[in-house]
């Protein structure tokens, strides 16, 4: 992608001789009246005395470009009126439909500024000089509603971000039957009850953030919109950057392309240097014959544009798959918490291992007692997603010195199971700790048939991993691979595959390590990665889920990857972006904030059953369709999108 700003750049300024707009002059949006351009933006003034506050308060204003696309005759459309507004009006967007330009804006109602005095407010206009009604619209917190130019089903059809000062944001699509449906209170609060259900899966990392840019502008392959995505926005170092999205023609709530890095990010001086450094901020596209026209404020201080070439863009969104895939988590989350009753999983449920089984899911969970005892416990669900029964006791627990030995309030015990059924037998491999030594990778078994009947004659355990090292995440594979049986654990930071002949580790015996899968070089998951559950089989490929970390947030992740079905240290493909990730108050809150992480899933239907531990306190469930996992999957390796 080769953007080209234009060399005017900035195309509009404050002018220090008009009070209301003597400080800032940014977030300009287009609309083109004939053969003229206009630009409707937001001006912000010298300090002034508002209510008894003293501060700069935001108008918008409005200019005409000249013969170099520069703006001048500058003069104050909206203002002030109304107690909803009282603190300022930003960031407009402007539409021209059913005979009116209809005019969105950020109202602000309180200060020192806060979410609930943050929403969208609506004005039109029959010339862009008088402004005929204004209404307060959402009963929420939102900013930057953008409106198709044309009724989309016979209904007017827009674009908002939700919850903007709220994070996560989400950017949605709602449609109206009429102009005054667009400020009716009981249509906002009906819609807002099930906001999500409209909301465009935009975001990639939870620590990310997203806001609509540009209202939609109709191209020959679909609606293009340009959209605000900034990097790292939780961070002290945010990265601001212009991304695209083509939306169905005839149902906009369908992504068919998206690019996957920034079409801009701050370059130039007049982008770094300014009231908020570094900030470039769509506000307004415009297509003109084969190119796209993209205004944006700079620095939150001027007016710019810059321009692309529609076939690049068309390019990149063609090439970068459409949907980033998100799992589906369970609106009933938690589904497992700790029972006080019960002292051996009273303080924790969490990190659970599956099998599907005699017409059931088994989620055997790991359970810890207030002394931070470690067991494995058992639920079972027939659907995959509610829990029908749930055992009193434990089914698995510490028998060996290599899991028993404990110091006073240290953690011990068996961790984090990991199951596979080869013929009729279970195996599962865990985390074997005593709370002195390191912790080691242990292997026990059970007939098919002893587990179905709930009698749990476990094999004696023995450690599979070698003395002196850090070992975990270990998982048979199902199937053999050229005779051997496969191994996959987590040496430090990396995957570690073993070939074995046979599943008997006597005589101080142990994994050696034939092959690595290493940390990725993603925003999420360089520090190290480990598998989630044990791989499922799909077509000629291994899907593996796996989790990542990075460095710098320390957050617990999950990825996925498709591993060569007959060579599974190879792999094929792997999503740039993570698929689950803490984003809920369970998830970021427990005994180790910020965690997901999964150690089983299980294929039923085409449904992938993801069993996850939140923050190391309770367990969630999420889902997703694996022919759609495995699709992008399949597309990113076609496209050797491997990275």
């Amino acid at each position: 992608m080769h953007p080209i700003r234009n060399k005017y750049n900035p195309i509009l300024k404050s002018d220090p001789d008009k009070s209301w707009e003597s400080i800032a002059a940014f977030n300009g949006c287009p609309i083109q009246i004939g053969d003229t351009t206009h630009l409707l933006y937001r001006a912000m003034s010298q300090a002034q005395d508002v209510g008894g506050i003293k501060m700069s308060l935001s108008t918008i204003g409005h200019a005409v470009a000249d013969s170099e696309s520069r703006f001048i005759d500058h003069s104050q459309l909206i203002t002030p009126e109304f107690e909803w507004e009282k603190f300022g009006c930003e960031d407009p967007r402007v539409t021209y439909l059913d005979g009116k330009f209809i005019i969105t804006y950020t109202a602000l109602s309180k200060y020192p500024f806060e979410a609930d005095g943050i929403k969208i407010a609506i004005a039109t206009s029959d010339d862009l000089k008088t402004i005929q009604e204004k209404k307060l619209a959402t009963t929420f917190n939102s900013k930057a509603m953008g409106i198709f130019p044309r009724r989309i089903g016979g209904k007017i059809t827009a674009i908002l971000t939700v919850h903007t000062d709220r994070p996560p944001s989400k950017i949605c699509i709602v449609q109206f039957d009429s102009i005054g449906e667009m400020w009716s209170p009981e249509y906002w609060q009906e819609w807002y009850a099930n906001f999500e259900e409209h909301a465009l899966p935009l975001q990639r990392l939870n620590r990310d953030h997203i806001e609509v840019g540009a209202p939609p502008v109709e191209t020959e392959h679909g609606w293009l919109v340009v959209y605000s995505y900034i990097q790292d926005y939780r961070t002290s170092s945010p990265i601001f950057g212009i991304e695209a999205i083509l939306l169905e023609k005839e149902n906009p709530s369908h992504i068919i392309g998206r690019v996957e890095s920034p079409l801009l990010l701050p370059q130039e001086s007049y982008e770094m240097k300014g009231m908020i450094p570094n900030v470039i901020f769509p506000s307004g596209a415009q297509i003109k014959a084969d190119e796209l026209i993209v205004y944006y404020g700079a620095a939150d201080t001027t007016c710019c544009s810059a321009i692309f070439k529609l076939e690049d863009i068309y390019k990149h969104t063609q090439i970068n798959a459409a949907h980033i895939p998100k799992m589906q988590k369970f609106k009933d989350n938690p589904v497992i918490s700790p029972l006080p009753d019960h002292a051996w999983e009273a303080q924790a449920v969490f990190n659970p291992t599956a099998i599907y089984i005699d017409g059931a899911i088994h989620i055997i969970y790991r359970a810890m007692s207030n002394d931070n005892t470690s067991v494995m416990g058992l639920a079972i669900s027939r659907d995959g997603i509610h829990i029908d029964e749930r055992l009193h006791e434990p089914i698995y627990g510490p028998r060996e010195s290599f899991e028993t030995k404990k110091n006073p309030g240290g953690n011990s015990g068996c961790e984090d199971g990991r199951v596979t059924q080869i013929g009729d037998r279970i195996y599962m491999c865990y985390t074997a700790y005593n709370g002195i030594d390191i912790p080691r990778v242990a292997l026990t078994s059970i007939s098919a048939g002893d587990f179905i009947a709930r009698k749990w004659n476990w094999q004696p355990p023995v450690i599979i991993s070698p003395p002196g090292v850090d070992d975990k995440d270990a998982c048979i594979l199902p199937e053999k691979i050229n005779g051997k049986f496969v191994i996959l654990h987590r040496v430090q930071g990396d995957i570690t595959i073993d070939y074995v002949d046979d599943l008997n580790f006597a005589d101080n015996r142990h994994l050696v390590g034939h092959g690595y899968i290493n940390a990725g070089a993603h925003a999420w998951d360089t520090a190290k990665v480990g598998i989630a559950g044990t791989p499922n089989r799909v077509g000629d490929y291994w899907l593996l889920l796996y989790h990542g970390i990075h460095p710098g947030d320390k957050e617990y992740r999950v990825g996925a990857m498709l591993l060569d079905g007959k060579d599974p240290v190879k792999v094929l493909s792997r999503t740039k972006y993570p698929i689950l990730e803490p984003e809920t108050q369970f998830e970021r809150e427990g005994i180790v904030n910020n965690v997901v992480f999964p150690c089983g899933h299980v294929i039923v239907d085409n449904t992938l059953f993801v069993y996850y531990g939140a923050a190391d306190k309770v367990t969630g469930i999420a889902t997703y369709p694996v022919d759609k996992l495995v699709a992008y999957m399949n597309e990113r390796r076609e496209k050797k999108m491997l990275l």
